[in-house]
C-alpha cells in the first residue's frame, strides 16, 4: 500500500470514530462502525473481483430484504415449501392452498419462493395482502407467481444462501410439501438448523397430500439408516412433525406459540419468554425431568433480565432463565412443548 493509500484509509478511520456522533444516540451504533470498517479492512486487502461482488451483492440483498420484512416483525409467519412443478389438478396443491388459507384466517402470514406449484397454491391460499415471495434468480426464469407478482413484499435473490437466511430469520414457523431436491435442501437446512441450535427454536411440520406417503417414507429412510446408525439422537425427531391431516398441521404450530413466546441468550443463560408464568409445581417438574439440558445449577423463574432492555415490549413476560447445555435441542423442544401444556 503507498503511503498516500495508508493515509487515506487512516483519515477515513479516523472519520468513523466520529461516526456516532453524526447518527444520534442509536444503541447499536458501534455496529454501524464496525460494518463500515470491515469495509474499508477489506479494501486494504484487495481481494479479487469476484470476491467483492459475492459480499456486495450479498450485503445489499440482506438490506432490502430487511428493509421489506421491517414493517411486518410483529406478524407470525409460516414458510412454506414445495415443489414448483405440481400442478393445479393435484390433490396435493388443493392441500397447500388450504393449509396457506387457514393459516392465514389464522393470523399468521406466508413466506413461499414465489414461483409455481407449491409456492403458487399456497400463495394464492394466504392472498396477496398476507403474503410474501422471496424468488430466486435462476438461469431457466422462474417468474413470480400472479398472487405475489408485482407486490411489493416481493424480492428477487441472486443467491440461495441470502434467500434462505431470509426464509429461516422472518419466519416463526415452517411448513413442507412433497417436492425435489430443492425442496429437501430446504428441508435438511432446516432441520440442521434446529438441531444445532442456529435458529430459534419453532414448529416445522411436513405435509403430505390426504392419504399420501411421500414424508412417511422419508421418515423410514430417517429410522432405517440415521436413527438406527446412531447418526442422530432419538430426541432429534422431536424437532419435526408428519402428518396429512391440515387440522393436526395447524395444531402443531398454533400450539407451539400457546405459551412460548420467545427466547434468547444472555451471556451463559438461556431465557425462555412465556406467555403464563410457570406454577412451582410444574417448576419442580421441569427441574426433575428436565435436568440433562442443565450445564449446571437449576432452573429459575424470573422477569425480564437487564441484558434484555432492547426489547422493552417483551418486558411483562415472565421468565424460565437456565444454564443450557446447547447441545440437546431435541429436548429443548420437549421442555418447550411441556411449558405449552400450562
Amino acid at each position: 500500500m503507498s503511503p498516500e493509500t495508508e493515509i487515506s484509509v487512516r483519515n477515513l478511520l479516523e472519520a468513523l470514530r466520529g461516526f456516532t456522533d453524526q447518527i444520534g444516540d442509536h444503541p447499536d451504533n458501534l455496529l454501524f462502525v464496525d460494518l463500515l470498517a470491515t469495509g474499508l479492512k477489506l479494501a486494504q486487502e484487495k481481494p479479487g473481483r469476484g470476491d467483492l461482488k459475492i459480499l456486495l451483492s450479498s450485503l445489499k440483498e440482506l438490506r432490502y430484504a430487511f428493509k421489506v420484512f421491517a414493517p411486518y416483525r410483529q406478524y407470525r409467519k409460516v414458510s412454506i415449501f414445495g415443489s414448483a412443478r405440481t400442478g393445479p389438478q393435484e390433490a396435493v396443491y388443493r392441500h397447500a392452498f388450504e393449509f396457506a388459507n387457514r393459516m392465514s384466517r389464522l393470523g399468521y402470514m406466508v413466506i413461499t419462493g414465489a414461483g409455481g406449484g407449491i409456492m403458487a397454491a399456497a400463495q394464492g391460499g394466504a392472498g396477496r395482502e398476507r403474503s410474501f415471495g422471496v424468488n430466486i434468480r435462476l438461469p431457466m426464469e422462474q417468474p413470480a407467481n400472479e398472487t405475489i407478482r408485482g407486490d411489493p413484499k416481493l424480492i428477487n435473490f441472486k443467491y440461495f444462501f441470502t434467500r434462505k437466511v431470509i426464509f429461516v430469520k422472518e419466519t416463526s414457523a415452517i411448513a413442507i410439501f412433497p417436492g425435489g431436491f430443492g425442496t429437501h435442501d430446504e428441508a435438511f437446512e432446516s432441520l440442521t438448523l434446529l438441531q444445532t441450535g442456529k435458529c430459534d427454536p419453532m414448529p416445522l411440520v411436513f405435509i403430505d397430500q390426504p392419504g399420501g406417503s411421500f414424508w412417511k417414507g422419508w421418515q423410514g429412510y430417517l429410522d432405517d439408516h440415521l436413527l438406527k446408525a446412531q447418526l442422530i439422537d432419538p430426541e432429534d425427531m422431536s424437532l419435526f412433525k408428519i402428518t396429512d391431516d391440515l387440522d393436526e398441521a395447524c395444531e402443531e404450530i398454533t400450539r407451539f406459540y400457546r405459551n412460548y413466546h420467545s427466547s434468547r441468550f444472555v451471556r451463559d443463560q438461556y431465557v425462555i419468554r412465556l406467555d403464563r408464568p410457570v406454577g412451582a409445581a410444574l417448576l419442580e417438574e421441569i427441574n426433575e425431568r428436565f435436568a440433562d439440558l442443565l450445564s449446571h445449577g437449576r432452573f429459575e423463574l424470573a422477569m425480564a433480565l437487564p441484558e434484555e432492555n432492547d426489547r422493552p415490549e417483551l418486558s411483562r413476560l415472565p421468565r424460565l432463565v437456565f444454564s443450557f447445555n446447547r447441545r440437546s435441542l431435541g429436548r429443548l423442544r420437549q421442555l418447550i412443548d411441556r411449558l405449552n401444556q400450562v
